[in-house]
């Protein structure tokens, strides 16, 4: 992609005759005009939607948080594991942006039934409501996700809640901008 400035977005945006937008990244709310981009977007008739995991907190403009918390199975091995165990285990920022945005679903990327206590702590931490949670195996590739659907299928059938496939796996392979 492009650098663009808000102004550039916004302008894409109205002539795109989409009223739906996403905000996702990387991380969007690293960007520091993201707050300014999702509220103009709202004033100017977008339904928002913004896509983060939670481990920072901005006035953002969302009509849907899409909240995907990170857990032990995304640790990264080497000189980042520490900073990163302490941002996901930080979860004000996440409650800070469900107060902020009512209307949510959290998103939690799983492995298998060991996962489960986690999980399950991350969705007591944030305090949301059972059926707003959606599991999706972990997987790099449509075959990995395939691989472990049916163990996490069976999570969310014991514990009340959603199964997200992973959809784009399917449907564009694995790759960045996916």
């Amino acid at each position: 992609g492009r650098h663009l400035e808000v102004g550039e977005l916004l302008e894409l945006a109205g002539a795109s005759g989409q009223r739906h937008v996403v905000v996702t990244g990387g991380e969007p709310l690293l960007q520091r005009e993201v707050a300014t981009l999702t509220l103009d977007l709202q004033r100017r008739g977008h339904h928002v939607t913004v896509e983060t995991a939670g481990t920072v907190f901005r006035e953002v403009g969302c009509d849907l948080l899409s909240l995907s918390p990170k857990t032990g199975n995304s640790d990264p091995s080497g000189s980042w594991l520490d900073r990163h165990r302490a941002r996901r285990g930080d979860l004000e920022p996440a409650r800070g942006l469900l107060r902020l945005c009512p209307e949510h679903q959290v998103k939690l990327v799983v492995r298998d039934e060991a996962d489960a206590a986690e999980l399950l702590a991350v969705v007591e931490g944030l305090g949301v409501d059972p059926g707003r949670v959606m599991l999706m195996p972990e997987g790099r590739t449509a075959a990995e996700v395939a691989a472990r659907a049916p163990q996490v299928a069976a999570l969310c059938l014991r514990l009340g809640w959603r199964f997200g496939p992973r959809l784009h796996l399917e449907l564009f392979g694995a790759g960045r901008g996916v």
